[in-house]
This record gives structure tokens, sequence and C-alpha cells, in this order.
């Protein structure tokens, strides 16, 4: 997943219907003395909405918490989408443009507090390490970086087989991908991590070897290749956002005539275009371990 120099700013055309991060706050200078108790946090996404029902098809998204010794206070960072996963997932064709319309920032959002009842009820609040106030201070300085240089969202990881030592050729960045390069981030300056099972959710998509097609300006720029850029549109018109059950059936249809019997799917990752040659069993959710990491002792004389 590529980094860029600076996060640019996003269209008025975005619009989410939930606020990001709408109790936000910045990161606070922890006191070198302090012992910061750092917690996993994974919860159904969309639970406040839909409750337990994505928890059931291991749909989970993930943050952490962090609780300061000396002050007592709680604080929940994550890293999520700016205006939901659909847009983040699929374009917008707007009338008088040529190429697809993204809305796919994703980025950290830091605020006070910890809710208990959201984790708890059908997901994870588990201790996971404890840092010191300088551990936290360097971590933050990380996130920042992170944050301006990390800036789109990407839903799917792309592989050639289910087989898990397959090649994966696309990696998602998206919610799981920040806890666990924060938790590598704490290992680095000597976090030490508790012994303890943790499971994520990746979306995937099998494919055969990817075909590059090129970004935005060489496919629907005036020197473009119209065939390519047609073909582009007419593979994301059916994921538009539906009014009734009928087109949403209808579309239904052509998105399965297209992923599954033709074997095709545009990918839009890095700026860039690919067509995927769709393999069996073309799309699958998993909810697998991935350890947490091996921390160094000596590191800030933890």
């Amino acid at each position: 997943h590529r980094r860029f120099d600076y996060r640019p700013k996003t269209d008025p055309y975005c619009q989410a219907r939930y606020t990001f991060c709408p109790t936000g706050s910045s990161i606070p200078v922890m006191k070198e003395k302090d012992v910061i108790e750092v917690y996993r946090l994974q919860a159904p996404v969309w639970e406040f909405k839909y409750g337990d029902l994505l928890g059931h098809l291991k749909i989970m998204h993930d943050a952490v918490g962090f609780k300061s010794s000396l002050t007592g206070k709680n604080y929940t960072m994550e890293w999520y989408e700016l205006f939901q996963l659909g847009n983040c997932t699929f374009p917008h064709l707007r009338p008088g443009m040529d190429a697809p319309f993204w809305c796919n920032q994703g980025a950290a959002c830091f605020y006070e507090g910890i809710d208990d009842a959201h984790w708890k009820e059908n997901g994870t609040l588990v201790l996971v390490t404890t840092i010191s106030g300088t551990m936290f201070n360097e971590m933050a300085k990380w996130v920042k970086y992170d944050n301006e240089t990390g800036i789109y969202y990407e839903t799917w990881t792309v592989q050639a087989s289910p087989d898990k030592q397959s090649t994966v050729w696309f990696d998602s960045y998206e919610c799981s991908k920040f806890i666990l390069r924060m938790y590598q981030k704490l290992a680095d300056l000597g976090a030490v991590f508790k012994k303890i099972q943790t499971n994520y959710t990746s979306i995937i998509l099998f494919s055969g070897e990817p075909v590059y097609l090129g970004n935005e300006t060489s496919i629907f720029g005036p020197l473009g290749n119209k065939t390519v850029a047609a073909a582009i549109r007419n593979f994301y018109y059916p994921f538009k956002p539906h009014w009734t059950v009928g087109e949403f059936f209808v579309d239904l249809l052509k998105i399965i005539d297209r992923v599954i019997l033709n074997h095709q799917f545009y990918l839009f990752y890095n700026l860039e275009y690919w067509l995927l040659p769709m393999k069996f069993p073309y799309l699958k959710i998993v909810y697998e371990e991935v350890p947490l990491p091996i921390g160094n002792k000596t590191s800030f004389g933890v």
C-alpha cells in the first residue's frame, strides 16, 4: 500500500451519513513516568445500528484503548472510513465526468473515554500490554506520520487462492491493519504483549495474476483508452445505491454475470486500475488469527 506525501482536501461531493470522529480530540502528551494500560477492542461492524448481526458473519471492527494510571483517564483510538464503507469500496459515476469519482479516504480517530458496553457486549475488551508515558508519546508521533501518509481505505485483500501460503496480489488497508501497525510500533518501542489469541476480519477476492490497466489520466483522459474506460464504468454501475428491491436484484444479476460468469473484477488500488481474472471461490470472509508481536523488554526501561 503506497504512502503519500500529504493528505488532500476532501471534495464537498463526498458526504457521510454518520459524521467521522464526532467527538475526536488531539492525542495528549503523557508524563514519562505514567504507566498506561493498552486494551484490544473489537466489535461487530455497525453494531450501533444492527447489533450483533454482522458479528455472526465475523465482520468485525477493531480499535485500541488506553488507560492512564496517573490521571485515571481512558482513551479510544481507531482508524476508519471518512465517508462510510460503501464509498471506500465503490466509486460514484457522476454526470459529466468520465472517470469514476472516489470518496475513499480513511483516517485515525482519537477521543477520550472507552465505551465499555459497546466493546464488551458482542465483542472484546481485553488488556494486551502496559507501556510507559514515553512510549505512548513516541507512538503518538508515529500515528501522526501514519495518518498523514497512509490516507486511502482499501476494503479488499486479493489472493491467488484460499491456501494460506498463496500469493497476495493486493493487501487491504482498513481498521485492523492500522491496529496491527500500531501494535508493531509499540513492540518496536519495547512493549511486551500478553500471550492471547487475536483474530481479525479480512474480505478476500480470489484472482489469477492481475492485469495493469493504467491510472485515471491514461484511461479516462483525452488520449485514454475508451474501450477500457467504458468497461470500468459499466462494471461499477450496478454497485450504485438502490432505491427499490427490484433495482437491487436486477443489478445483483449483473454483478454475478460479470464477477462469476465472466470472471472479471476491476480493482482501484493506489490510484490505479487493475483487471482481476476472478477464480473460484471468488470471495470469502475470513476471521483469522494474527499473533500479537514480540516485544523487546529493554526499550525505554520497561
